[in-house]
Protein backbone atom coordinates (compact mmCIF):
# COMPACT_ATOMS: atom_id res chain seq x y z
CA UNK A 1 0.00 0.00 0.00
CA UNK A 2 1.12 3.95 -0.01
CA UNK A 3 1.27 5.63 2.28
CA UNK A 4 -2.22 7.48 1.35
CA UNK A 5 -3.77 4.37 1.90
CA UNK A 6 -1.70 2.56 5.16
CA UNK A 7 -3.30 1.34 7.65
CA UNK A 8 -2.89 3.65 10.60
CA UNK A 9 -1.58 1.81 14.00
CA UNK A 10 -2.99 4.05 16.04
CA UNK A 11 -6.33 4.10 14.77
CA UNK A 12 -6.66 0.59 14.55
CA UNK A 13 -5.33 0.27 18.34
CA UNK A 14 -8.60 2.55 19.42
CA UNK A 15 -10.60 -0.74 20.00
CA UNK A 16 -7.41 -3.23 20.47
CA UNK A 17 -9.45 -5.14 23.06
CA UNK A 18 -12.66 -5.72 20.92
CA UNK A 19 -10.51 -6.47 17.55
CA UNK A 20 -8.71 -8.83 19.44
CA UNK A 21 -10.73 -11.12 20.96
CA UNK A 22 -11.76 -12.69 18.25
CA UNK A 23 -8.41 -14.02 17.47
CA UNK A 24 -8.23 -14.89 21.43
CA UNK A 25 -11.69 -17.08 20.13
CA UNK A 26 -10.11 -18.16 17.00
CA UNK A 27 -6.45 -19.58 18.42
CA UNK A 28 -8.59 -21.41 21.77
CA UNK A 29 -10.36 -23.57 18.64
CA UNK A 30 -6.86 -24.60 17.01
CA UNK A 31 -6.02 -28.35 17.69
CA UNK A 32 -3.49 -28.70 20.46
CA UNK A 33 -0.43 -29.68 18.66
CA UNK A 34 3.64 -28.72 18.74
CA UNK A 35 3.87 -25.52 16.97
CA UNK A 36 7.42 -24.80 16.25
CA UNK A 37 7.22 -22.01 13.38
CA UNK A 38 4.14 -19.78 12.99
CA UNK A 39 2.98 -17.17 11.16
CA UNK A 40 0.76 -14.41 11.28
CA UNK A 41 -0.41 -12.47 7.81
CA UNK A 42 -2.43 -9.77 8.14
CA UNK A 43 -0.11 -8.67 11.91
CA UNK A 44 -1.18 -5.47 11.66
CA UNK A 45 0.36 -3.80 14.79
CA UNK A 46 1.20 -6.95 16.60
CA UNK A 47 -1.84 -7.94 18.61
CA UNK A 48 -2.78 -10.99 17.04
CA UNK A 49 0.79 -11.89 16.86
CA UNK A 50 0.72 -10.87 20.40
CA UNK A 51 -1.91 -13.34 20.93
CA UNK A 52 -0.06 -16.18 18.65
CA UNK A 53 3.03 -15.85 20.84
CA UNK A 54 1.40 -16.34 24.05
CA UNK A 55 -0.49 -19.59 22.03
CA UNK A 56 2.38 -20.79 20.87
CA UNK A 57 5.21 -20.67 23.59
CA UNK A 58 8.95 -21.06 22.27
CA UNK A 59 7.54 -20.97 18.95
CA UNK A 60 9.80 -18.77 15.94
CA UNK A 61 6.75 -16.51 14.66
CA UNK A 62 6.70 -14.41 11.87
CA UNK A 63 4.41 -11.46 10.44
CA UNK A 64 3.66 -9.96 7.30
CA UNK A 65 1.32 -6.73 6.04
CA UNK A 66 0.90 -4.70 3.55
CA UNK A 67 1.44 -1.63 5.90
CA UNK A 68 5.05 -0.32 6.27
CA UNK A 69 3.26 1.43 9.46
CA UNK A 70 1.40 -1.54 10.68
CA UNK A 71 5.16 -3.28 10.68
CA UNK A 72 7.25 -0.73 12.41
CA UNK A 73 4.68 -0.61 14.79
CA UNK A 74 4.66 -4.21 15.48
CA UNK A 75 8.30 -4.76 15.68
CA UNK A 76 8.04 -2.24 18.65
CA UNK A 77 5.86 -4.21 20.50
CA UNK A 78 7.37 -7.35 19.56
CA UNK A 79 11.34 -6.81 19.34
CA UNK A 80 11.39 -10.43 19.63
CA UNK A 81 9.84 -11.48 16.12
CA UNK A 82 10.36 -11.25 13.02
CA UNK A 83 8.28 -8.89 10.50
CA UNK A 84 8.13 -7.93 6.80
CA UNK A 85 6.00 -5.30 4.69
CA UNK A 86 4.43 -7.79 2.00
CA UNK A 87 1.51 -8.56 0.12
CA UNK A 88 -0.30 -11.61 1.16
CA UNK A 89 -1.25 -12.84 -2.35
CA UNK A 90 2.01 -12.96 -3.51
CA UNK A 91 3.78 -14.47 -0.09
CA UNK A 92 6.20 -17.10 -1.48
CA UNK A 93 7.52 -18.19 1.81
CA UNK A 94 7.50 -22.22 1.28
CA UNK A 95 7.18 -23.32 4.87
CA UNK A 96 6.06 -25.87 6.22
CA UNK A 97 4.44 -23.91 9.18
CA UNK A 98 2.72 -25.57 12.30
CA UNK A 99 0.28 -22.64 12.58
CA UNK A 100 -0.67 -20.08 9.98
CA UNK A 101 -2.91 -17.33 11.04
CA UNK A 102 -4.95 -14.31 9.23
CA UNK A 103 -7.37 -12.66 11.52
CA UNK A 104 -9.63 -9.60 9.76
CA UNK A 105 -7.06 -9.29 6.55
CA UNK A 106 -8.24 -12.40 4.23
CA UNK A 107 -11.05 -9.77 3.14
CA UNK A 108 -9.00 -7.63 2.02
CA UNK A 109 -6.92 -10.18 -0.36
CA UNK A 110 -8.43 -11.76 -3.64
CA UNK A 111 -8.74 -14.78 -5.04
CA UNK A 112 -9.25 -17.63 -2.39
CA UNK A 113 -9.77 -20.45 -4.64
CA UNK A 114 -6.17 -20.11 -4.94
CA UNK A 115 -5.09 -18.62 -2.16
CA UNK A 116 -6.21 -20.99 0.76
CA UNK A 117 -4.93 -24.04 -1.12
CA UNK A 118 -2.00 -22.81 -1.37
CA UNK A 119 -1.82 -21.92 2.10
CA UNK A 120 -2.62 -25.52 2.95
CA UNK A 121 0.69 -26.58 0.84
CA UNK A 122 2.29 -24.28 3.55
CA UNK A 123 1.63 -26.14 6.50
CA UNK A 124 3.15 -29.47 7.62
CA UNK A 125 1.70 -32.18 8.56
CA UNK A 126 -1.00 -31.68 10.84
CA UNK A 127 -0.45 -28.08 11.08
CA UNK A 128 -3.39 -25.56 10.93
CA UNK A 129 -4.61 -22.88 8.69
CA UNK A 130 -6.47 -20.04 11.08
CA UNK A 131 -8.86 -17.28 9.47
CA UNK A 132 -11.37 -15.14 11.03
CA UNK A 133 -13.14 -12.61 8.58
CA UNK A 134 -15.87 -10.34 9.10
CA UNK A 135 -18.21 -11.10 7.62
CA UNK A 136 -20.57 -7.76 8.03
CA UNK A 137 -21.29 -6.57 4.13
CA UNK A 138 -24.90 -7.06 5.04
CA UNK A 139 -24.65 -5.07 8.04
CA UNK A 140 -26.32 -1.61 8.40
CA UNK A 141 -22.91 0.48 8.44
CA UNK A 142 -21.48 -1.52 5.26
CA UNK A 143 -24.74 -0.25 3.43
CA UNK A 144 -25.01 2.83 4.47
CA UNK A 145 -21.18 3.11 3.40
CA UNK A 146 -21.88 2.10 -0.22
CA UNK A 147 -24.99 4.30 -0.68
CA UNK A 148 -23.12 7.05 0.75
CA UNK A 149 -20.18 6.96 -1.38
CA UNK A 150 -22.62 6.50 -4.99
CA UNK A 151 -24.44 9.12 -4.11
CA UNK A 152 -22.56 12.22 -3.38
CA UNK A 153 -20.56 14.74 -5.43
CA UNK A 154 -17.08 11.40 -4.94
CA UNK A 155 -19.02 9.19 -6.75
CA UNK A 156 -17.33 8.64 -9.57
CA UNK A 157 -13.86 8.22 -7.74
CA UNK A 158 -15.29 5.55 -4.85
CA UNK A 159 -17.17 3.24 -7.40
CA UNK A 160 -15.58 0.34 -6.84
CA UNK A 161 -13.46 1.06 -3.53
CA UNK A 162 -16.06 -1.23 -1.45
CA UNK A 163 -15.40 -4.71 -1.16
CA UNK A 164 -17.72 -7.38 -2.31
CA UNK A 165 -15.97 -10.48 -2.42
CA UNK A 166 -17.18 -12.88 0.34
CA UNK A 167 -18.04 -16.30 0.28
CA UNK A 168 -20.29 -18.01 2.92
CA UNK A 169 -19.09 -21.19 5.43
CA UNK A 170 -20.19 -23.81 2.84
CA UNK A 171 -18.27 -22.53 0.30
CA UNK A 172 -15.02 -22.47 2.23
CA UNK A 173 -15.90 -25.92 4.04
CA UNK A 174 -15.92 -27.29 0.21
CA UNK A 175 -12.95 -25.82 -1.16
CA UNK A 176 -10.60 -27.04 1.90
CA UNK A 177 -11.85 -30.47 3.17
CA UNK A 178 -10.51 -32.29 0.18
CA UNK A 179 -7.00 -31.17 1.17
CA UNK A 180 -7.47 -31.61 4.82
CA UNK A 181 -8.00 -33.92 8.00
CA UNK A 182 -10.51 -31.27 9.36
CA UNK A 183 -12.20 -28.40 8.62
CA UNK A 184 -14.17 -26.04 11.15
CA UNK A 185 -15.63 -23.44 10.34
CA UNK A 186 -18.36 -21.40 11.86
CA UNK A 187 -20.28 -17.58 12.18
CA UNK A 188 -20.56 -15.22 15.65
CA UNK A 189 -22.28 -12.09 15.80
CA UNK A 190 -19.88 -10.43 18.26
CA UNK A 191 -22.03 -7.02 19.99
CA UNK A 192 -19.38 -4.82 21.05
CA UNK A 193 -19.81 -2.01 23.47
CA UNK A 194 -18.95 1.28 21.77
CA UNK A 195 -18.83 4.44 24.25
CA UNK A 196 -19.46 7.67 22.32
CA UNK A 197 -22.94 6.93 20.40
CA UNK A 198 -22.10 7.31 16.59
CA UNK A 199 -19.00 9.31 16.77
CA UNK A 200 -17.28 5.89 18.21
CA UNK A 201 -19.20 3.74 15.73
CA UNK A 202 -17.22 6.07 13.12
CA UNK A 203 -13.67 6.06 14.88
CA UNK A 204 -13.93 2.16 14.69
CA UNK A 205 -14.42 2.19 11.00
CA UNK A 206 -12.07 4.82 10.51
CA UNK A 207 -9.16 1.79 11.45
CA UNK A 208 -10.89 -0.24 8.59
CA UNK A 209 -13.84 -0.32 5.93
CA UNK A 210 -13.91 3.97 5.93
CA UNK A 211 -9.88 3.79 5.39
CA UNK A 212 -9.91 2.94 1.50
CA UNK A 213 -12.56 5.72 0.61
CA UNK A 214 -11.10 8.23 2.84
CA UNK A 215 -7.80 7.85 1.06
CA UNK A 216 -9.55 9.09 -2.08
CA UNK A 217 -11.13 12.01 -0.83
CA UNK A 218 -9.27 15.56 -0.32
CA UNK A 219 -9.84 16.87 3.49
CA UNK A 220 -12.64 19.24 2.82
CA UNK A 221 -14.33 15.90 1.06
CA UNK A 222 -13.36 13.63 3.68
CA UNK A 223 -15.05 15.75 6.55
CA UNK A 224 -18.60 16.37 4.37
CA UNK A 225 -18.37 12.19 3.54
CA UNK A 226 -17.80 11.53 7.52
CA UNK A 227 -20.54 14.07 8.30
CA UNK A 228 -23.45 12.11 5.94
CA UNK A 229 -22.07 9.02 6.84
CA UNK A 230 -22.26 10.09 10.86
CA UNK A 231 -25.97 11.35 10.41
CA UNK A 232 -26.87 7.58 8.42
CA UNK A 233 -25.26 5.88 11.38
CA UNK A 234 -27.08 7.48 13.92
CA UNK A 235 -30.26 6.41 12.61
CA UNK A 236 -29.16 2.89 12.23
CA UNK A 237 -27.48 2.31 15.56
CA UNK A 238 -29.65 4.47 17.87
CA UNK A 239 -27.54 5.03 21.46
CA UNK A 240 -28.27 3.19 24.60
CA UNK A 241 -29.80 5.16 27.79
CA UNK A 242 -26.04 6.01 28.77
CA UNK A 243 -24.80 6.51 25.49
CA UNK A 244 -23.21 3.26 24.82
CA UNK A 245 -23.76 1.75 21.17
CA UNK A 246 -23.99 -1.89 20.82
CA UNK A 247 -22.43 -2.61 17.44
CA UNK A 248 -23.45 -6.20 15.81
CA UNK A 249 -20.12 -7.54 14.52
CA UNK A 250 -20.74 -11.25 12.17
CA UNK A 251 -17.11 -13.10 11.82
CA UNK A 252 -16.50 -15.97 9.82
CA UNK A 253 -14.00 -18.62 11.43
CA UNK A 254 -12.26 -21.46 9.59
CA UNK A 255 -9.55 -23.62 11.16
CA UNK A 256 -8.24 -26.47 8.72
CA UNK A 257 -5.58 -29.11 9.96
CA UNK A 258 -3.69 -30.76 7.11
Amino acid sequence: MTATTDWQAQQYVLFENERTRPVRDLLAAVPATDVRIAVDLGCGPGNSTETLAAHARGAAISGLDSSADMIAAARRRLPQCQFDVGDIATWQAAGPYDLILANAVMQWVPDHERLFPSLVTKLAPGGNLAVQMPDNLDEPAHRLLREVAAHGPWAHRLAGVERTMRHGAAWYYGLLKPLCARVDVWRTVYHHPLAGGADAVIEWFKGSALRPFLAKLDAAEQSAFLQRYRDEIAAAYPALDDGTVLLPFPRLFIVATR
